[in-house]
């Protein structure tokens, strides 16, 4: 496969849904401070749900984006702890797969706490290849030919190959 055909890691996002502010949500972004050695960035909800008491602009969770080094060392990690095992059901048909880690104390060095208590996690992976900043860029703005674009067959491919991960 050529340089330019070879997908690599666009971005990994990080998600930790709380449902609440205040004293979780600090725990969480402490935990997840933790666990990534990043800043995470507050979400916000996106509408008021009388059912659960949240209101619009909201914070409910909180996330942090890697790029490069850090996402390859982190993926490697996170599917270690999910077993190397990810269903074909979580890629989507752009290259782009999830999957769940259901306690944060499945991550190296992290302990459980009972004052903090157990979060889960979203990971989420954005794959590209190269030349995919021809549709972001703002100048001369393309779109990316068919030919190029990345398939859930890519996806899967690179997971196996690059992380020796097992897709079921």
């Amino acid at each position: 496969m050529t340089s330019m055909r070879t997908p690599s890691i666009d971005k990994i996002t990080v998600h930790v849904g709380t449902g609440e502010s205040g004293e979780r949500l600090t725990n969480a972004e402490k935990l997840l401070q933790a666990i990534v050695k990043q800043k995470p960035v507050r979400a916000m909800s996106k509408k008021t749900i009388p059912a659960f008491a949240i209101k619009k602009n909201e914070p409910i969770g909180c996330k942090v984006t890697l790029r490069g080094n850090k996402a390859n060392d982190f993926l490697k990690t996170a599917l270690k702890i999910v077993e190397n095992k990810v269903p074909a059901s979580q890629f989507d048909n752009n290259g782009n797969f999830s999957f769940g880690i259901e306690e944060h104390t499945d991550f190296p060095g992290m302990k459980y706490d009972p004052a903090i208590g157990i979060y889960g996690m979203d990971v989420s992976v954005a794959l590209k290849r190269a030349g995919f900043r021809i549709s972001k860029r703002k100048i001369e703005v393309r779109k990316i030919p068919q030919s190029h674009r990345l398939t859930k067959e890519d996806a899967i491919s690179f997971v196996k190959e690059k992380f020796g991960a097992e897709v079921v």
